[in-house]
């Protein structure tokens, strides 16, 4: 299959089976609508050899796609709709927030700017920290909604981590709010976590369960 971005004819990439350029071998690829390495990284492990993750840069979309809904199912949608609308391509985004309890479900939306434009994961932990310095419910959930645009159809997959908001950083591994949140059942932190142990029980690993099963149908 194919469609045309920007006037010129290109390979549709999703669940489409295509020939490389470089190999004679035949593989599935499905485009991410994300930017972030880290998000494609951790979700091609999740994937292993069924498909294989594209980003929005390998479609030639370098603009910052918009995401202004007021909830996480909305932004999610709102990227896969975009990048359908302006490149012509079936994809899967998602978006993700952390919910705190005793912050009425904040950062939410705004959990990659919590603690300023620039998205510092540094600036993000210490907003929280300084937020819940009085407070002794440290209960939160970090969810992920993937949204799919495929033959004309949008589904949504969820998937939700409960866990507490440790008061100081423990680890090296992960990204974002990782080293401050400690998932239920356990007593180290994502961020101490190798990304096999983490991906079987985070939120983006239900989600992308979800979506694997759905695709497999």
């Amino acid at each position: 299959m194919w469609a045309f971005l920007n006037g010129e004819e290109r390979p549709s990439y999703f669940i489409n089976e295509v020939e490389t350029p470089h190999y004679s071998t035949i593989m599935k690829k499905i485009v991410f609508a994300t930017s972030n390495p880290n998000k494609i990284r951790e979700v091609n492990e999740m994937l292993g050899d069924k498909f294989e993750i594209i980003g929005l840069k390998d479609i030639g979309c370098t603009e910052e796609v918009p995401e202004t809904q007021e909830t996480i199912e909305g932004n999610a949608l709102q990227k896969a709709r975009y990048v359908k609308d302006n490149y012509g391509v079936d994809c899967f985004s998602e978006d993700t927030g952390l919910e705190i309890d005793a912050l009425d479900g904040a950062p939410g939306v705004y959990t990659a700017r919590y603690g300023g434009l620039e998205r510092s994961a540094d600036k993000n932990m210490a907003r929280v920290q300084t937020e819940l310095a009085n407070k002794s419910n440290r209960g939160a959930q970090f969810k992920t909604v993937i949204a799919l645009v495929l033959n004309g159809e949008e589904h949504l997959f969820p998937g939700i981590a409960r866990g507490t908001m440790r008061k100081e950083k423990s680890g090296e591994g992960g990204f974002g709010y990782d080293p401050i949140f400690e998932p239920e059942g356990y007593d180290i932190t994502f961020a101490e976590m190798d990304s096999k142990e983490k991906n079987k029980i985070s939120h983006r690993g239900k989600a992308v369960r979800a979506l694997i099963a759905f695709l497999e149908k």
